[in-house]
């Protein structure tokens, strides 16, 4: 048998175990707590106060753009959006019953979009309508106890002072969808989430960074249905949980003249087209238009299915910018290139004459000039100012097709201009070596022929035809087009400022230059040249009418009556100019699609353009042009008039009396 002291023996080692696990125990169970309640109490305060709270993104305003002039051309102003918070919704058929009567909408409209939206988190709101009323809003915030999960948020919506005037320069932004996350994630380098409103084309897109600035944040409490029940500053146990307040974006002052801009957009009203004007010296864009266009507002505000079918389904496609997204033939207004390329390269002076019977023949094929009977002797200044086609001919069959290739695309042709709009296309200038990789084939001599006058491969964007005859009149300097004139804070800081840049410069002779601007001088202040009707009262332009044609047609057809044709198969009216051309300030190109001609469709827009500048930036220099030109029309009617008055002298003398006609009649 076991004494008692043997049982105490053996019990007490197990005693002593039981009692350290105890301690132990309960050591790491104190720790514990004063890890928990003092070491991270503070912390873990915080994060149970935020489980009674919402946290709400504050949107960054975004920044507001000017024109060069400091008028304001976009501004934000408050969206209100209804949305719901499938965490929060509970008696569904309730809410849906009472929502959709406030936003007036079907309950299975609202159903459908919670279960098209079904994947995302439920805590992330769902937005059921956007741009919602003030009436709407009161409703939603007054009638909250009884649509849990239901609640307004506020966005902020662009407006667009001038609509469509700047629809494709300023663009628009709307919301970022699942496609473009990822692509747009990697292009910009910053982390974009659904719902984030971003820059779809024009300004907007190209300066989105720039605007858009950065979203804050701030914490509301919430009951457990998840509606607001008061500020975070109204209640001490939430101290230490702080937001993020917003951070404005930069805002942007253009290069755009907003009076020429809405006479561009103006004088293109009823015709589908587009008009850029730059600066000669700077390369700043002051007008920039297509038409037709559309109201930039409309995406900021949730774009309506009516509106959008409306431009889907327009076959004007208002929604491309003709002015770098389109190319087309420059017809004559390339004529000034070519004569640039044949002055500089010996093959015309200023004494060249070639006779235009109407016609040029090479081989067995017939070239038409688009005067039928023709222009008679024709030397370069006559050719620029009536826009002879034989003379051009007759310069193709000695001008190599790489040669007027180098011309042009040291005047701007051919590239990227790099003007910071999206997609913009290069146009095109061929080469032989272009011709053999894309067909297999041999360039032709009467290729060139039709490439010396703007036809066939050329291709041009309105800009680049713009920018060439800006090298033109500032003597050889293709500058890169800008639109952006300054970056600035709100506080008035200017944060960026782009300084011009030259991208090429060809030197050409000074006989050449001179020649050349003397013709397109020529074309719109002398009687007789093809957009003298278009000259304008004191506003010093000088140009090249130029007609696109759209297809190959047969003499017949060539010379029919381009109003009777069928639309779509009607000339594009082309024209390009500068002024003053005494001290050139801007440069001008208009195209007027199917306007048959030039002068009739493109010229009186440029007219318009020009007209707005000079009354804006050169208003005495524009008082002495008209009155010179005053002076230049009367001693026109005088010298019409003498002519007309000898005339009918020498008529008189000619004719007999009718007393001896009647004798004469007589003696018979």
């Amino acid at each position: 048998m076991f004494s008692e002291d043997n049982v105490v023996r053996g019990h007490k080692g197990r005693a002593e175990a039981l009692g350290n696990f105890i301690v132990i125990f309960f050591a790491i169970i104190f720790a514990r707590l004063w890890y928990l309640q003092i070491y991270k109490g503070d912390e873990l305060h915080r994060y149970s106060m935020e489980n009674r709270l919402r946290k709400e993104v504050l949107l960054a305003p975004r920044g507001m753009i000017f024109s060069r002039n400091n008028e304001l051309l976009v501004h934000n102003t408050p969206r209100f959006d209804a949305v719901i918070v499938p965490q929060y919704l509970s008696s569904r058929d309730q809410v849906f019953k009472k929502l959709a009567q406030v936003l007036d909408m079907e309950e299975d409209e609202i159903d459908k979009i919670l279960k098209k939206n079904g994947r995302q988190p439920r805590y992330q709101p769902v937005t059921i309508k956007k741009n919602i009323s003030r009436k709407e809003v009161a409703v939603i915030e007054t009638e909250n106890s009884k649509m849990p999960g239901v609640s307004v948020m506020t966005f902020i919506s662009r407006e667009y002072q001038d609509r469509e005037v700047g629809g494709h320069i300023l663009g628009y932004i709307s919301e970022i969808s699942q496609s473009q996350l990822p692509k747009f994630r990697e292009r910009d380098n910053y982390d974009y989430k659904l719902g984030d409103f971003i820059g779809q084309s024009g300004i907007e897109e190209e300066r989105d960074l720039e605007l858009r600035g950065e979203d804050g944040y701030e914490f509301i409490e919430v009951d457990a249905l998840g509606r607001r029940k008061r500020y975070m500053g109204a209640n001490k146990l939430f101290e230490g949980i702080e937001g993020k307040p917003p951070i404005p974006g930069d805002n942007i002052r253009l290069t755009i003249d907003r009076d020429m801009q809405q006479a561009a957009f103006k004088a293109l009203d009823g015709k589908v087209g587009s008009a850029v004007a730059i600066d000669v010296k700077t390369g700043e864009v002051m007008a920039m238009v297509s038409h037709p266009s559309f109201d930039p507002g409309q995406f900021s505000r949730g774009i309506s299915s009516a509106y959008w079918s409306d431009l889907s389904n327009d076959e004007r496609n208002p929604m491309r910018d003709r002015t770098v997204q389109e190319h087309y033939s420059p017809g004559s207004t390339f004529k000034a290139i070519t004569a640039i390329a044949a002055l500089e390269e010996g093959i015309v002076d200023e004494k060249t004459e070639v006779h235009c019977p109407g016609y040029f023949q090479l081989g067995r094929r017939r070239f038409h000039c688009w005067k039928q009977y023709g222009h008679g002797k024709v030397n370069l200044i006559k050719s620029l100012r009536e826009s002879c086609d034989v003379y051009y001919y007759k310069i193709g069959t000695q001008l190599d097709i790489d040669v007027l290739a180098k011309y042009a695309r040291a005047l701007g042709f051919g590239n990227k201009s790099g003007v910071a709009l999206p997609r913009e296309t290069p146009g095109l200038i061929p080469t032989k070596e272009w011709k053999k990789k894309l067909r297999g084939t041999e360039w032709q001599k009467g290729e060139t022929l039709s490439c010396v006058i703007g036809q066939s491969f050329v291709l041009s964007t309105p800009l680049q035809l713009a920018m060439a005859y800006s090298a033109i009149a500032n003597g050889g300097k293709v500058i890169k087009p800008t639109l952006v004139k300054e970056v600035f804070s709100n506080s008035g800081k200017v944060l960026r400022a782009p300084e011009p840049e030259i991208t090429s410069e060809i030197k050409l002779k000074p006989e050449t230059l001179a020649l050349v601007r003397e013709g397109l001088k020529q074309v719109v202040n002398n009687p007789k040249g093809t957009s003298w009707w278009n000259r304008g009262n004191g506003i010093a332009m000088a140009g090249k009418t130029g007609t696109s044609q759209v297809i190959s047609m047969s003499a017949e057809k060539l010379f029919m009556k381009c109003q009777d044709k069928e639309y779509r198969f009607r000339h594009h009216g082309v024209f390009a100019a500068y002024a003053p051309y005494d001290d050139p300030r801007i440069a001008v190109s208009v195209v007027v699609e199917h306007g048959c001609s030039g002068s009739g469709a493109a010229a009186p827009v440029a007219k318009e353009i020009v007209t707005a500048f000079m009354k804006k930036y050169e208003p005495e220099k524009m008082a002495k042009f008209a009155e010179v030109q005053r002076q230049e029309y009367l001693s026109i009617l005088r010298e019409r008039r003498r002519i007309e008055a000898q005339a009918a002298d020498e008529e008189n003398r000619a004719e007999p009396t009718d007393g001896s006609e009647s004798t004469e009649g007589t003696e018979e």
